[in-house]
């Protein structure tokens, strides 16, 4: 069963973002897992997967799990429009090993109590055994799962897991904190306090560019580390998000370029220079470690 700390991995990309970086999915696997990290989830929000087609994200999740041999869990997330299309990647992510899979709502459409079941316990029963888990983001598919369909998935799909859960404030996350469930906390700034109140780790975006003071968070919640990653989080969040973290992470040594998948962006030059002067101090607390 997964746990621990799991860096919502960024997804390699080269030519302005239009193709896979193969190259590069090596040198960042080995990154993270020298930064101290338990797994890793592939093709998440972080990961760009919603904007992948779904060989590409077959092809991520293959060289994820190959890069990862053995050291690092991997959960793929398998989340997609069509119900179609997301058993499809869940049996191919159960077919090459996957430690789990994930599946977030649909977005677009808000689904009611029952397309939400029906949605989630095919993908679930395609991945089976593999340990399934609901990927609950109420920002990003627009509505949140209902409890309900979660106490039903526990009653009638027997490879339920658990969930990641990236809602805030606390008040929208707590009420996925379900007894014999395992819970990973999304939002960095809630990890001291889910990890308090029974979550078993955490699936960060933070953690694929800065994963040795996410994993002490983890590690450590009441040590005040928990605060300092929700503060950087915080300031990596003025900046283009998916290409501050590449940027981060080739200035850190990782050979990966900060394309993206439009019509996410890059970053423009006073942005890039910002960020490159503020890298250091944010940099300290992981020099610590």
């Amino acid at each position: 069963m997964i746990s621990g700390t799991l860096a919502a991995a960024a997804t390699p990309l080269r030519d302005g973002g239009a193709a896979l970086d193969e190259e590069s999915f090596a040198p960042l696997v080995d990154f993270l897992a020298r930064g101290g990290l338990d797994g890793i989830l592939a093709l998440g929000t972080t990961g760009e997967g919603i904007l992948l087609t779904p060989s590409e994200r077959r092809r991520a999740a293959e060289l994820f799990r190959d890069a990862s041999s053995g050291r690092l869990q991997v959960a793929v997330n398998c989340g997609a429009q069509s119900t179609a299309d997301t058993v499809a990647l869940a049996e191919h992510a159960a077919s090459i090993g996957a430690d789990g899979v994930a599946v977030i709502a649909p977005p677009y459409f808000p689904l009611d109590e029952r397309a939400l079941f029906a949605h989630f316990a095919a993908a679930a029963r395609a991945c089976a055994p593999t340990p399934f888990y609901v990927y609950e983001f109420a920002r990003a598919s627009g509505y949140a799962v209902p409890v309900e369909v979660i106490d039903r998935l526990r009653e009638e799909v027997p490879n339920l897991a658990g969930l990641k859960v990236s809602d805030a404030p606390f008040e929208s996350f707590a009420p996925y904190l379900i007894e014999g469930l395992d819970v990973f906390v999304g939002p960095e700034a809630l990890i001291g306090r889910g990890i308090e109140s029974g979550a078993v780790g955490a699936v960060s975006a933070l953690a694929t560019a800065f994963p040795e003071i996410v994993a002490e968070a983890v590690r450590q919640p009441a040590s005040g580390a928990a605060e300092r990653v929700g503060e950087l989080r915080a300031a990596v969040e003025r900046f283009p998000r998916h290409a501050a973290l590449k940027r981060v992470l080739a200035l850190r040594g990782v050979g990966i370029r900060e394309d993206v998948r439009p019509p996410l962006r890059t970053l423009a030059e006073d942005e890039r220079a910002e960020l490159d002067r503020l890298l250091p101090a944010w940099l300290e607390p992981a020099l610590a470690v």
